[in-house]
């Protein structure tokens, strides 16, 4: 007998889990259907973003920057360390620890919210009075109905054409969250977040990390002012960036991998490494769904097609992100998630692109909301800046990371704030004021306004706000 929902979630990431908790809040009978298995077999929600993303890559994030600091900063605050070494298995299982927290946490919010959980694969069978028929493939088949469906299905890897991941030598986010030693060299395809942030915990360890861009340009999506500071920085740090790099064969050997590629001035290179990392971006995954049977309209690259409410072509079929148009960010998914379990309940859910935050969690971490100021530039829209750096910010003197800096750009006749840009300590953290103050459409002059603690690093966001203005007080 098949079991009726009012909403039933296909997807239990950051989108799905999210969607069917509002869903469940709002009074709906509703289900959530999640295939990720821990390494025993047993519900491992929480997607791409718990299982090999955002947790665990912050996981390793913070053990190697610890084991950075142990061995080269501890030695300024009188602190000696002798006799360091680095087990990467304690790493690696601290990791998977926090992991199956977040995991059991996801299962905790279901019972706590009765959302009914299905360990499996959900698919659609076909449209009938009461909703659609998903069809639930794991330990054991069985068929649920919803009224409503949201297709949370998130996305996958982009391979290299014809190099497959092997997830040991050759590497997606995946593998490479899981090395069980400390490559002596490690190569990384991509110099965006993934190979930024892979890149970054491996150099820390031990690795020499060779990072191999095809973009003319460091961080393109980034403002050139901070993409240009953030990249001198890495270098600083030992981490190798070969820009407008074109890639051709590689081949994987019994214990190495072999890359041949032509550098930015036309010579042929070949690089050896013990390890390879590509992460060249992710494309949807509508693996099984049976899209096409149903008649669910995908667009020319694989996402679903929705419209500016998340609506796809069929009634009360709903999608929402990594598997439709827009940034691949887990709260840009949390927020269509919310968004359209109360479009459901007859709410008017809201995401606004333009004040989206993005993060890169290397050291320095760069953050950014808003325009950078070549896009502003290209749009022809009169605009002021400012800038402060950390090293002149005494909270940041104090904590013994003075790189980087805040940058703020105003439109010149109103003085809202147009964008945000940070490279340097806890730019995860201060980029959340410029979200608020562009949500409320604030000016510069409001932040500037705004009493900020002394001493802490937000202080560099308020004199970056004064310096739009010409007007800063510490530098």
């Amino acid at each position: 007998m098949s079991k009726n929902f009012d909403v039933v979630v296909i997807g239990g990431g950051p989108g799905g889990y999210i969607a069917a908790i509002r869903a469940a809040q709002l009074g709906f009978s509703t289900a959530c259907i999640d295939d990720w298995k821990n390494a025993k077999g047993g519900a491992a929600p929480g997607g791409t973003c718990t299982n090999v993303g955002c947790i665990p890559s912050k996981a390793l994030l913070q053990s190697s920057e610890h084991y950075e600091h142990a061995g080269h900063a501890f030695a300024e605050h009188g602190i000696e360390v002798k006799g360091l070494s680095m087990n990467v298995g304690q790493m690696i299982a601290r990791k998977e620890a926090i992991v199956k927290q977040n995991n059991d946490g996801i299962l905790y919010l279901f019972k706590k919210n009765k959302v009914t959980f299905f360990h499996g694969h959900g698919s659609f069978v076909k449209a009938d009075a009461a909703g659609y028929e998903i069809k639930v493939t794991g330990a054991a088949e069985e068929t649920i109905v919803g009224k409503h469906i949201i297709v949370a299905t998130g996305s996958n890897p982009r391979a290299l054409p014809n190099v497959a991941f092997d997830e040991k030598l050759i590497l997606s986010n995946t593998g490479a969250l899981a090395i069980d030693a400390v490559p002596a060299k490690l190569g990384v395809i991509g110099a965006g977040v993934i190979g930024l942030e892979m890149g970054s915990v491996w150099r820390r360890v031990g690795s020499q990390v060779t990072v191999l861009e095809a973009l003319p340009a460091f961080l393109g999506a980034v403002d050139e002012q901070i993409a240009k500071e953030a990249q001198k920085l890495f270098a600083k740090q030992g981490l190798s960036v070969s820009l407008g790099v074109k890639i051709g064969a590689i081949a994987a050997g019994k214990k190495d991998v072999t890359v041949e590629y032509t550098d930015d001035k036309g010579n042929a290179q070949k690089a050896v490494f013990d390890k390879l990392i590509v992460s060249i971006g992710r494309v949807p995954n509508t693996n099984g769904l049976n899209a096409e049977g149903i008649g669910l309209k995908l667009d020319e690259r694989g996402f679903v097609a929705v419209d500016g409410d998340c609506k796809t072509n069929l009634p009360n079929v709903w999608a929402v992100g990594d598997v439709v148009r827009g940034p691949m960010l887990a709260h840009k998914a949390e927020e269509e998630g919310v968004a359209v379990a109360e479009r459901i309940a007859g709410q008017h859910g809201h995401v606004n692109f333009n004040t989206i935050p993005w993060v890169i969690y290397t050291s320095p971490e760069i953050a950014w909301v808003g325009k950078t100021e070549q896009q502003l530039k290209a749009e022809g829209v009169a605009y002021k800046a400012g800038t402060f750096p950390f090293m002149a910010n005494g909270r940041a003197r104090a904590l013994g990371d003075t790189s980087g800096m805040v940058k703020f750009l105003a439109d010149a006749k109103t003085d809202e704030i147009l964008g945000v840009h940070i490279v340097g300590p806890m730019a995860s953290e201060l980029i959340s004021e410029a979200v608020v103050a562009m949500e409320f459409r604030a000016s510069s002059e409001d932040i500037a306004r705004i009493c900020h603690a002394h001493p802490s690093l937000s202080e560099a966001t308020k004199e970056a706000a004064l310096a739009v203005d010409k007007r800063s007080l510490n530098f």
